[in-house]
């Protein structure tokens, strides 16, 4: 049994990493690993994932724990991009720095990258990169970009750790959640483009999905981003749209989108929980990122955010809609996919590890 340590953007509030944090400890626990978490809220992480979590911003801790454990791994997220700061890559590299200082073996995996605009991100990633002993990414496009930073190292394409959650849908309740005739449509938006944009497209969208005889529900997926958001939203639409917040794990989401009929999500995460659920998800594209998830659980395109209307959003949801249990049957093949290729991220962790003896 080896003591891996976890490091990422976990105990932020954010349920797509801390879903990535929950698939992974669940499946290297079940490998015999004891599994340790560098987070932003370390009782509620060990509360919530039964670990021992650690502060990831002292520094002094975070080396002490570093040595302690046999290695450390990084389970997906987009943590080398530079889009809000440099200071991000900045982190991750120095973890890095400090493990490999350490001599122990560091797994990068599961990783979207990028994007990558500043020279000093873009050389502090490959820093990072370049000192790793395992890289795998979640899509082609991070693996180009690796290379394109000049690592010449191997890269593995694997998938999303949040896949690894699609074997807790056999035990969820999938009976429709319904008021009355009227069935649920999740909608998970986030902060993007001019002020405004989001709070209109959506809060209009409500409007029309309620006069089809559907109930809209909000979906917090980051608490400190998307809490003002939501209340945003649903003044625009009237101030009367359900909503789900402060949701601890993703089994919890998961558990309420199982019931939905849709989720319309800009959201990442909350597409890929969706999924796990056999719950086909309307993809909203701000970045390259949601694109390739609507390519890759074949549910069609994803609708580019700019220039994007609510009138034309409903009536493209409605046309989708009208095929949807075939999108479920595709969909489910390949979640299962991509769930083995996501499992991928565990045994390559399990072939950089060096237990003690």
């Amino acid at each position: 049994m080896a003591q891996i340590l976890l490091a990422g953007y976990f105990g932020e509030g954010n349920l797509g990493d801390d879903g990535m944090l929950e698939a992974t400890i669940d499946e290297l626990r079940n490998r015999g690993h004891g599994v340790h978490v560098l987070t932003g809220a370390p009782e509620e992480t060990s509360r919530l994932y039964h670990c021992q979590g650690y502060l990831r911003t002292n520094m002094k801790l975070v080396t002490e724990t570093i040595e302690m454990c046999d290695m450390l791994a990084f389970p997906g997220g987009s943590i080398f991009q530079d889009v809000s700061s440099v200071r991000s890559v900045a982190y991750y590299m120095e973890l890095v720095r400090r493990a490999k200082n350490a001599k122990k073996p560091v797994a990068l995996v599961g990783q979207g990258v990028g994007p990558l605009n500043n020279f000093i991100g873009k050389r502090l990633a490959k820093s990072a990169f370049e000192m790793a002993d395992i890289i795998a990414v979640r899509d082609p496009k991070s693996a180009d970009t690796i290379k394109e930073l000049g690592v010449t190292k191997r890269v593995h394409l694997t998938a999303d750790p949040a896949f690894m959650l699609v074997r807790y849908a056999a035990a969820m309740e999938t009976e429709a959640f319904e008021l009355g005739d009227m069935r649920t449509v999740g909608l998970a938006p986030r902060p993007y483009g001019k002020k405004g944009e989001v709070v209109n497209l959506f809060g209009d969208l409500a409007k029309r999905l309620y006069a089809a005889r559907f109930v809209p529900t909000l979906i917090e997926m980051d608490r400190s981003e998307d809490a003002p958001l939501i209340e945003a939203i649903s003044k625009a639409a009237g101030g009367k749209v359900p909503d789900l917040k402060r949701l601890g794990t993703a089994a919890q989401v998961q558990k309420r989108f199982a019931r939905m009929e849709s989720v319309i999500a800009m959201r990442l995460h909350a597409g890929i929980f969706a999924s796990t659920v056999n719950v086909p998800p309307f993809l909203i594209s701000y970045d390259p990122k949601v694109t390739a998830l609507g390519k890759l659980l074949g549910v069609g395109h994803a609708l580019s955010f700019e220039g994007l209307t609510s009138e034309n959003l409903f009536n493209q949801f409605m046309e989708w809609l009208k095929d949807r249990e075939k999108h479920r049957i595709v969909m489910a093949k390949e979640v299962t996919k991509l769930a083995e290729l996501a499992r991928q991220n565990i045994d390559l962790i399990e072939q950089a590890v060096r237990p003690r003896k």
